[in-house]
């Protein structure tokens, strides 16, 4: 295979796959890793791929990692609304127990929950407990901790989130991919979320089509610890199959 076949195979792959690792590349093509790896950086340099460890991702996965909430808000604000509402249909009946994630998506969902809604709120995230405290019903409680000038979530707080038990936590990711599950860049704000995905009897998370395939630095959760992906209709076909391999619901928005 010529390089500029490999090289077609690799930015196809990773645009339909969400991301194109050395290993896969070099057992499909036939070559050596070592070959791959400088396919890679020449595609990297040409703004065709984007080089993480292990391989490549999409050049226009948007990567925000930790940029602070108002920028992150201000991406994909279609796909996150859309995301938003169907997201709501994952509430308990009134009167049950939800946890809110601190992030621009479950914070959008926050938006909408019904104003006449009787369910007890549990988040991490200030602006969250005050969007949901002047607009609805519900009994709110923000659990403290450090708060996290980028993300305004609180931190530290793992112990206390330990101790409850909700019916539903909505949660968001900086990335998801199935090998390395859902990943944030914080190892404080990772902690956090692992104890609110442990909380909960159902686990709902929402993640643009952008973050399917991609990896942060540190993990807080498998897909095995999520019951339902809410995402939008731009996710990779085949990233949507091997989800919906693992055994969990997938709403594309």
């Amino acid at each position: 295979m010529y390089p500029q076949e490999r090289h077609r195979w690799l930015v196809e792959h990773a645009r339909q796959s969400g991301r194109v690792s050395v290993a896969e590349a070099s057992a499909q093509l036939g070559v050596v890793p070592e070959t791959i790896r400088r396919d890679l950086d020449q595609l990297a340099a040409r703004s065709l791929l984007r080089r993480v460890h292990g391989g490549a991702i999409p050049a226009g996965f948007d990567q925000l990692g930790d940029a602070p909430l108002d920028t992150r808000d201000a991406s994909a604000v279609e796909e996150k609304e859309r995301m938003a509402a169907r997201a709501v249909d994952e509430l308990p009946a009134d009167g049950g127990t939800i946890l809110l994630d601190a992030g621009s998506s479950v914070g959008r969902l926050a938006a909408r929950l019904p104003a006449g809604s009787h369910h007890v709120v549990f988040t991490n995230s200030a602006p969250i407990a005050a969007l949901v405290g002047a607009r609805t019903s519900c009994e709110v409680r923000l659990i403290g901790g450090r708060l996290r000038g980028t993300t305004s979530a609180t931190v530290g707080n793992a112990a206390e989130f330990e101790r409850l038990r909700v019916d539903v936590a909505f949660m968001g990711t900086n990335a998801l991919s199935v090998e390395h599950g859902l990943s944030t860049p914080d190892m404080d704000e990772a902690a956090t979320k692992t104890a609110m995905i442990g909380a909960a009897r159902t686990v709902v998370v929402l993640a643009d089509a952008r973050k399917i395939g991609a990896e942060s630095t540190v993990r807080f959760a498998a897909l095995d610890d999520v019951d339902v992906l809410v995402t939008d209709t731009g996710i990779p076909q085949r990233q949507l199959e091997v989800i919906r391999n693992k055994d969990l619901k997938v709403v594309c928005a």
